[in-house]
């Protein structure tokens, strides 16, 4: 009932249009446009948004904005004018309409070749359906359409499209009718502008990748077609032009390079008149879920003279975790996001403190360093940047959600956590808790994955392998200098996580009994103490760097290390992603939760009843750490550099 009350009032509408003057129209549409322009604010952005892609690089913000109000107001007088144009005579409307390089239909047409016309949102395109008949009326016309929702709408747009003689197939019976049309010689109408969604192809459309149909392509290859573009122009007030272009050999080449053609053909047609095109469909929507391509079933299609790199930028936001580790164990997911599409481009928002290492991870094209506790500050940081198309949060906070929140970042993905749901709009599910232990660095993956990136199983490889000695997971020596090795005794989280202070330099002087080497003592100035009390059994065989050292000169002692012996720490994990290998002691926590990737590791833990507890304080008697003895601990470091003096 309700439908046709709908039918009612536009056919109510369509009278009132029709009675009134052409130009009037045309005139009334502009005013009705420019209303419209003042007050759909959210149409406003997404055209604005759209033709800054298009012609950002052209354009200035102020030519940008005149773009988008000429846009509204030629598109509120095309619409008004084609519910009156619809209803007239074809001698009177085609009166209108002036045509211009028709031939290159006629000649194809009459070779016995059948055409494929590639149409396009511009102008007055509800004409095509009306006027091509008229000039190409001596074989069968038709176009594929989409069925509206309203049926009794619907069934009078088909009939008033039908008057002309169009045949109409519907797109979800399938192409069969228009193959059968293609081979007997016919011409058939398809719209090839929209996004296309999860079944179309990703090629280049101004610059930038957009979902494209390749249906005409298809038809083509299938039929032996020619493509050939129609454009229609607002050509004065209540008059329109159309121009054909010169036809595509629908035999040459694949789908996939026609259908690249096709968006190249139709880019310079929009660029002729620019103000005439479709401007408030989201023509590069950002598809949900997999906005990574690399799993689409048609996938992605460059042209062989468009290197990656000129691609107009898919702007990825990745929110860092605040913690050392957590951001390097995080870093195999970024570098599969990264991998999930050819333009991606990465930004890594991340606390000042920390920011230095996402610069070893190349996948990373920008850094964001954020203050320490201001979220305004935060915000001010990340909308000072060019617009991000997603933000993809690695923390679980709250906060991390009210800052892209605030950021007005239109796709923000993340786990549930805290309460914050109700600012995402991609929610990435947890893992049922049945199964093994699961890797903090698979459940970052798992984000990856769920957005379409292709993740591989060996994921602990994804960092660096621990090169050889001469490639340098440390500097080779002189044969007078003694081997760096890397301790770091502490551990900001908490004591659990200390194993004892003696103990370390007791392997340490062992060490140094057997081999010529010298300890570099690493940690941040909570460790002080300890490192204090290991230089002082260590005497000239360490140099104490604890507490004197920048995240970056950490970086770099850390490079001249053959090896680190650690506590589960972030130093531990940057090691890893250095590639150099480490000796982890654990107790506390879960090595198959945090440990060290990479595969040269070596995990010296005792479980007891109580562990893992990650508590930062031991409650009761320090039993998990006490359980780790010395000679396990010499063993393992004596073992790992005995391996690397034996790699070739």
């Amino acid at each position: 009932m309700l439908d046709f009350i709908v039918y009612l009032l536009y056919r109510a509408g369509s009278a009132i249009t029709s009675a009134l003057p052409l130009p009037l129209l045309f005139v009334l549409g502009q005013f009705l446009g420019f209303c419209a322009w003042l007050i759909l604010p959210g149409y406003r952005r997404l055209a604005r948004r759209n033709v800054s892609i298009a012609f950002g690089n052209e354009k200035s913000p102020r030519q940008l904005r005149r773009l988008v109000r000429r846009h509204f107001q030629q598109l509120g007088a095309n619409l008004l004018c084609s519910v009156k144009l619809t209803s007239m005579p074809l001698e009177k409307m085609a009166a209108q309409v002036e045509v211009e390089n028709l031939d290159a239909v006629h000649r194809e047409l009459r070779a016995g070749h059948p055409v494929v016309l590639i149409l396009s949102h511009l102008a007055n395109w509800e004409l095509f359906a009306h006027i091509l008949p008229k000039f190409i009326g001596y074989v069968r016309n038709s176009t594929i359409y989409q069925k509206l929702g309203n049926r009794f709408i619907d069934e009078h747009v088909r009939r008033v499209r039908g008057r002309a003689g169009v045949e109409m197939f519907d797109r979800r019976e399938g192409f069969e009718k228009a193959i059968k049309l293609l081979r007997d010689g016919g011409a058939i109408g398809i719209l090839s502008d929209q996004h296309a969604g999860d079944h179309g192809l990703w090629v280049p459309f101004f610059g930038r990748l957009a979902s494209t149909s390749p249906l005409p392509a298809l038809l083509a290859k299938r039929t032996g077609a020619a493509l050939v573009g129609v454009a229609i122009y607002t050509d004065g007030r209540a008059h329109w032009r159309i121009i054909v272009s010169p036809a595509l050999d629908g035999k040459a080449g694949s789908v996939e390079s026609l259908t690249a053609k096709i968006n190249e053909l139709i880019a310079s047609q929009i660029c002729r008149a620019p103000e005439d095109w479709f401007w408030v469909h989201n023509r590069w929507k950002t598809p949900k879920p997999n906005f990574l391509l690399a799993r689409y079933k048609r996938g992605v299609h460059l042209p062989s003279d468009i290197p990656p790199q000129d691609l107009k930028p898919f702007r990825i936001l990745i929110r860092s975790s605040n913690w050392l580790g957590d951001a390097v164990m995080s870093v195999p997911a970024v570098r599969a996001i990264k991998a999930g599409r050819p333009d991606a481009h990465i930004t890594v928002a991340v606390p000042s403190k920390i920011a230095a290492m996402w610069k070893l991870v190349p996948e990373v094209s920008e850094i964001i360093p954020l203050p320490n506790r201001s979220l305004l500050a935060t915000v001010r940081s990340i909308r000072r940047q060019p617009r991000f198309d997603v933000v993809i949060l690695f923390p679980n906070s709250l906060r991390t959600a009210v800052e892209t929140w605030l950021s007005e970042i239109p796709r923000r993905v993340g786990y549930r956590g805290h309460f914050r749901s109700w600012l995402l709009n991609q929610i990435i599910y947890e893992r049922e808790k049945t199964g093994p232990i699961e890797h903090q660095a698979d459940r970052y993956l798992r984000v990856a994955r769920e957005l379409g990136a292709i993740v591989q199983d060996s994921w602990r490889k994804a960092l660096p392998r621990v090169p050889d000695i001469a490639d340098g997971a440390g500097t080779v020596p002189r044969a007078d200098e003694p081997v760096k090795l890397g301790l770091s005794p502490g551990a900001e989280y908490g004591s659990a996580k200390r194993w004892l202070p003696q103990r370390f330099a007791e392997v340490a002087a062992a060490v140094v009994a057997e081999l010529s080497v010298q300890w570099i003592l690493l940690g941040t100035a909570t460790d002080m103490a300890i490192g204090e009390t290991i230089a002082k059994t260590l005497g000239h065989s360490c140099v104490n760097r604890i507490g004197q050292t920048t995240l970056e000169q950490l970086i770099d002692e850390l490079r001249e290390c053959r090896l680190l012996l650690t506590n589960d720490t972030g130093t531990m994990h940057l090691a890893s992603l250095l590639g150099v290998p480490t000796v982890a002691i654990f107790g506390s926590t879960e090595p198959r939760l945090t440990g060290p990737l990479g595969d040269r590791h070596i995990i010296v833990r005792h479980q007891v009843e109580c562990s893992p507890c990650f508590l930062r304080e031991c409650p009761i008697d320090f039993r998990c750490m006490k359980a780790v003895s010395i000679d396990e601990a010499i063993n393992a470091v004596l073992s790992i550099l005995q391996r690397s003096s034996a790699s070739p």
